[in-house]
């Protein structure tokens, strides 16, 4: 059977996968360390209403853990659920939001100083993002082989990874191709029309 739902909805249901039930707030957690690197980590009061979306369609069952708090798990039907979504629908390609390309974009707008330490700090961002994902892909060792639990959260934790290191990389090349044309007196934000665009990066997209 197939349902109408929203990403996040299907999501949700993953997480539910992992054999344990949660409460919303210990499914809110589990988004946290998970979700948020790649997708979108809902609020509480989404997930709750998500929550009740997906109990009305008898996708998640709640169970009373005797101290009056509702924990939730997937059901069968629930399972194959996202099952059919996983292998009936396209993955779609990733849309690319990246603020600090936009930015780079429009640099000749501004001065050379200004546009470096912007990089400077994306560098600094993306050592935090990768610190805070490597403890999580830490907390996965020794459940990550593969036929365990967590052995496919642990491929796209390592995925994360090599994102994060290979933007790093993007960005501090950036910043030396900039000193570079400081030096020999060009303006490397520049294109032939003023709009940065004649500038080609050889390559260097993202590939995680």
């Amino acid at each position: 059977m197939t349902h109408n739902l929203p990403v996040t909805a299907y999501a949700l249901l993953g997480l539910l996968t992992f054999g344990d039930e949660l409460t919303g707030y210990e499914l809110k957690q589990r988004a946290d360390v998970t979700l948020r690197f790649y997708w979108v980590s809902p609020a509480m009061s989404q997930i709750y209403s998500e929550l009740a979306r997906l109990a009305g369609l008898g996708l998640v069952a709640t169970v009373d853990d005797g101290g009056g708090t509702a924990r939730y798990r997937i059901t069968d039907e629930g399972r194959e659920t996202v099952r059919t979504w996983m292998s009936e629908t396209p993955a779609g390609f990733p849309v690319l939001k990246h603020p600090v390309a936009l930015r780079l974009l429009m640099g000749h707008l501004t001065d050379p100083a200004t546009t470096r330490a912007m990089l400077e700090e994306y560098v600094g961002d993306l050592a935090a993002a990768r610190r805070d994902l490597a403890g999580v892909r830490e907390s996965l060792r020794g459940r990550d082989a593969p036929g365990e639990a967590f052995h496919h959260p642990s491929l796209v934790a390592d995925w994360g990874l090599s994102y994060f290191d290979s933007e790093t990389r993007i960005a501090r090349r950036t910043m030396r191709r900039m000193a570079e044309a400081a030096s020999d007196g060009s303006d490397e934000s520049s294109g032939s029309d003023g709009s940065g665009a004649g500038s080609g990066t050889e390559g260097d997209a993202p590939r995680p």
